[in-house]
């Protein structure tokens, strides 16, 4: 570490010169609390939640505090782990082109502020989520905890599994939603924590090969960093593949739903196995990237739609 320490601070120090006087105080808190992160976790979230009460048959009317609750608590502790992996990789966020303009590089947000707003966020929604259920309290504290200590910590900067230990934390919104509603064991959210662990590997695999040369340069040991695109690719594929069986277990939300989400595995899994025939790798990285982010949403809302009318009865 003692290597990179000169040069980061010099590069903090330029890039605090050259971007302070460009941001405002809202696009550096949106940068801060990472909003496309906390964004797309809460439509998860959401999806939890309102699968619950539309397999316990309850009404969302009735439900509408949870509700406010579960979102606001969720949303806060999501910000407030993004928070605390800002201000614990101040170090090397600057040598990163996508990380370098964070406002605590560029002195915008002191690292003590990120610091006690992590905490505070933290602590604020885990005691709303605990005016709902224990369970998604608790849920949500283990998604913090693994994405914070175990990942930002422990792994990231020394293990290719750091994904995959990642994706635990960015599995468990969906836990929370439906404890919220219904703090026991059921097939259905426990199939969405396994979409969502599965989906995130080949997700952040494929942008960890957009931004290869990042993550080299920060000494970030990722898969395509240390064993190169080719066992990337591979590892994608049969990730990918993990997911293909997944729909079956989801049969009670109907045949539309289980076909939409086949579909959408079908055609992940045919992008994946093109990469073996394409010789540019980035441009299939973008593709696996951006169609990642289409599942996703399609995926989750699907679920929505398709039980859209029950919760209102």
């Amino acid at each position: 570490m003692d290597k990179v320490e000169a040069p980061t601070s010099q590069i903090i120090g330029n890039v605090a010169m050259s971007q302070k006087s460009n941001t405002t105080i809202i696009s550096d808190l949106k940068s801060l609390i990472k909003i496309g992160i906390v964004n797309s976790n809460m439509i998860t979230v959401f999806t939890g939640f309102w699968l619950a009460l539309h397999f316990t048959g309850s009404s969302f009317i009735a439900y509408w505090d949870v509700f406010l609750l579960t979102i606001a608590g969720s949303a806060l502790v999501i910000a407030g782990g993004c928070i605390l992996n800002n201000w614990y990789d101040v170090d090397i966020d600057p040598i990163m082109i996508r990380t370098k303009s964070r406002p605590t590089v560029t002195g915008n947000i002191s690292i003590n502020t990120a610091l006690g707003l992590g905490i505070t966020t933290t602590l604020l929604g885990l005691i709303l989520l605990l005016f709902t259920t224990v369970q998604a309290a608790l849920f949500a504290f283990l998604g913090w905890f693994i994405y914070v200590v175990l990942y930002t910590m422990w792994s990231k900067r020394k293990y290719t599994l750091n994904t995959a230990i990642g994706s635990f934390s960015g599995a468990v919104p969906p836990l929370i939603g439906w404890a919220a509603i219904d703090p026991s064991f059921h097939i259905v959210p426990f199939i969405l924590f396994l979409v969502m662990f599965i989906w995130q590997t080949p997700h952040f695999l494929a942008l960890a090969m957009r931004k290869n040369n990042d993550y080299k340069a920060a000494g970030i040991p990722m898969l395509p960093a240390v064993h190169g695109f080719e066992f990337t690719k591979r590892q994608v594929v049969v990730y990918i593949a993990c997911l293909l069986p997944l729909p079956f277990y989801l049969t009670t939300l109907g045949t539309t739903f289980v076909v939409i989400a086949t579909l959408l595995n079908v055609g992940w899994l045919a992008i994946g196995i093109s990469g073996f025939f394409m010789k540019n790798d980035l441009k299939w990285a973008n593709m696996i990237f951006v169609y990642s982010i289409n599942y996703l949403t399609i995926f989750f809302l699907m679920m929505v739609v398709v039980t859209l009318s029950s919760p209102f009865n």
